[in-house]
């Protein structure tokens, strides 16, 4: 990995903006996620969200970090195979919170494509990170049963 990469680079303001998610697909080395995680700390970006899948030859890595555009110069920089989208994060209060997620959901037909926690809880309350298609209609069924949609200015450290 290139050590061209300053942290200091940008103007680290998140903001409202939604939480955005990187999908990296990684060699399925031993210690390349050591040294990615490395690589975001030493560059001051925190993972507030992560899940690994592992595959014979590749690992995909979903990541949710506290400044997305500093990570998405960072992964160019190295030359690290990378897609972007935008996921909703939910605050759950507790385990039957997530049935009314997925109730808010499935009245609005929105079909969940996966689900995974943050490690970082702004309210100290669980919060998951949810994808899945038309997150606009998804947003508004959440909020419809008083459920909170975190941004990205909920996670500022």
């Amino acid at each position: 990995m290139n050590d061209e990469f300053d942290g200091s680079m940008t103007i680290r303001s998140p903001g409202q903006d939604p939480i955005r998610q990187f999908v990296i697909y990684a060699e399925n080395k031993v210690g390349w996620l050591n040294d990615f995680i490395s690589m975001l700390k030493d560059v001051d970006i925190h993972i507030l969200a992560i899940s690994v899948l592992d595959t014979t030859d590749s690992a995909v890595i979903r990541v949710i970090p506290n400044y997305p555009k500093d990570l998405a110069r960072l992964l160019k920089s190295q030359l690290i195979s990378f897609t972007e989208r935008n996921v909703l994060a939910v605050e759950v209060e507790n385990e039957n919170s997530i049935q009314r997620v997925t109730q808010s959901l499935l009245g609005a037909e929105i079909n969940i494509h996966y689900v995974y926690p943050f490690l970082h809880q702004p309210n100290g309350k669980p919060v998951i990170a949810i994808a899945m298609e038309d997150q606009e209609t998804a947003q508004d069924a959440l909020k419809s049963y008083n459920l909170t949609v975190l941004s990205q200015d909920d996670f500022l450290r």
